[in-house]
């Protein structure tokens, strides 16, 4: 045997050996396989990889995206207490109809719980709603779709740790699939992200050293010698694992920004840096400068779409100027000063003052606008909104948003595109875009950004357009004014390739650790 192998054998770690356990079986392993047949956590398994490799044990043969899945918070409760359409179905096969409106109270579900499952149930011939709104059932036997998404819920919830596509069997990975194409209406049940897997392979060297391993480590090798040993001999006629001074030490892990965090800085810093002022505005909006400053209709179903939440036990707003109230008013009635038939109703000035959490980055630039802003002049803000809506891979009850407006004589919707395209390119690390007409009540015209997202196709990033008169002329603005209102989560998600928007709420370290922004700066945010 030559010396050098020698050496490496009495300094194995006890982790090493575990590791070499494996390939002493089979000449290469992925990192999961390796990770099932040594059962140790990550950390160690990686802390032990680096060593061999640095060793010249091992090497990597080949990388590659692996997808992992583990179950939300919500996931591991319908492992503990059914899926609703279960619960649902039990209810069913009692024998009488139930009111739909009775299920959330019997069964301890959310309202939106309760409208997803009704509708999964409906939507593949299980159940029906009857006279007087009450569900009944048509088919006593459960779809597929239920009976193996509660069985995938099952097994994921016994997973130690999250578990990587590859290893999941067929039926299971179809149901995922369809639950993240949404042909199953989803709740988010499940969580997925990317990781970067390997393929390490035994070197010349290593497969000289498992090969002479078992004869080298007969007997008991002892890594650390404690005092305990030294008093009851137990040491005594034992080897003594040899130490390489060259190694690299454990990893130490040292505190960072969040991800997103240092994300959103990175923002901040380039807006900043391309001559644009930053606006500020308060969390806890009311409805004069969240929609009835922009023109948006005290009838008009865009309200319905925001979906607000409103604060309650506070009083209503009372920074808002009488006469511009009384001028956007009219504007809401007759069409004031802008020239226009306005919408032809009453409006109600008390509702005007009532509170709400802002559900739009627009309401900052209407104060912003309000406020005398200079000619020409670039503006920016990074609001946090609020919207109540169902939580999926790309929707979030609260989120922020890039607002932002150019005041300028000589400004154009083509300026705006131009702008919406460098933001694409330079924010979001966008490769594909596309512009869509839309239709705001503040915008004429108006355009929806688009990006291709690797996984999930076609997302929308936001809107924009250019203020109409009915906007800009009650706050004194004679000017074109260019707006846009971006999802700076959807456009991190691009930028950072996750698949989901959760993950950039993350409080996985381990999994932190390996997120990184795509522009880290020199400059770190303040606290």
């Amino acid at each position: 045997m030559s010396e050098s192998i020698g050496q490496i054998i009495s300094g194995l770690h006890p982790l090493e050996r575990k590791v070499l356990a494996v390939f002493a079986q089979q000449p290469a392993a992925w990192d999961h396989e390796l990770l099932q047949r040594t059962g140790l956590d990550e950390s160690r398994l990686a802390m032990a990889l680096g060593w061999l490799q640095s060793k010249g044990v091992i090497g990597v043969e080949e990388e590659r995206g692996s997808r992992l899945v583990s179950l939300t918070e919500l996931g591991r409760n319908y492992a503990r207490v059914e899926i609703p359409e279960r619960r649902i179905m039990k209810e069913l096969t009692a024998g009488r109809p139930i009111l739909i409106q009775e299920l959330r109270e019997r069964l301890g579900l959310e309202q939106l719980e309760v409208s997803t499952a009704v509708g999964n149930l409906k939507q593949h011939g299980i159940a029906r709603v009857g006279q007087g709104g009450a569900l009944e059932l048509v088919s006593g036997e459960l779809p597929p779709q239920v009976v193996g998404l509660t069985e995938l819920i099952s097994r994921l919830n016994q997973a130690a740790a999250p578990v990587a596509d590859e290893i999941i069997d067929v039926e299971d990975r179809h149901i995922l699939y369809d639950y993240i194409d949404k042909h199953w209406k989803t709740r988010g049940i499940f969580k997925f992200y990317e990781k970067v897997t390997k393929r390490h392979k035994l070197t010349a060297l290593g497969v000289d050293l498992v090969a002479r391993l078992p004869e080298e480590a007969s007997g008991d090798v002892i890594g650390q010698l404690t005092p305990e040993m030294l008093k009851d001999g137990t040491w005594k006629g034992k080897a003594f694992r040899k130490y390489h001074i060259e190694l690299n030490p454990p990893r130490i892990a040292m505190g960072s920004a969040h991800p997103y965090r240092q994300f959103l800085h990175d923002v901040q810093i380039k807006l900043i840096s391309m001559g644009f002022e930053e606006m500020q505005g308060p969390l806890v909006e009311s409805e004069f400068w969240n929609m009835d400053a922009l023109y948006m209709p005290q009838f008009h179903p865009a309200r319905d779409i925001h979906d607000v939440y409103f604060p309650k036990d506070l009083a209503p707003a009372d920074d808002i100027d009488p006469a511009l109230l009384e001028r956007v008013a009219v504007t809401h009635e007759r069409g004031g000063a802008s020239g226009s038939a306005g919408w032809r109703y009453t409006f109600d000035r008390a509702r005007a003052r009532q509170p709400i959490l802002r559900s739009q980055g627009t309401a900052v630039s209407a104060r912003t606008l309000a406020g005398k802003p200079r000619v020409p002049g670039k503006y920016f803000s990074i609001a946090r909104c609020f919207r109540y809506d169902q939580v999926d891979a790309t929707h979030a009850p609260d989120f922020f948003q890039i607002e932002g407006v150019v005041l300028d004589r000589a400004t154009t919707f083509r300026a705006l595109l131009g702008l919406l395209k460098l933001f694409a390119a330079e924010l979001a690390k966008a490769d594909e875009i596309k512009f869509l007409p839309a239709y705001f009540p503040f915008t004429e015209p108006s355009v929806e950004l688009h990006a291709r997202h690797p996984r999930l196709g076609w997302i929308e990033l936001g809107g924009a357009g250019l203020f109409r008169p009915e906007v800009t002329m009650p706050m004194g603005v004679e000017v074109p004014v260019i707006a846009w209102g971006l999802g700076l989560d959807r456009m991190a998600m691009v930028a950072m390739g996750l698949h989901d928007i959760r993950d950039l709420f993350s409080t996985d370290l381990e999994f932190l650790r390996t997120l990184r922004p795509p522009s880290a700066l020199s400059s770190e945010p303040g606290t």
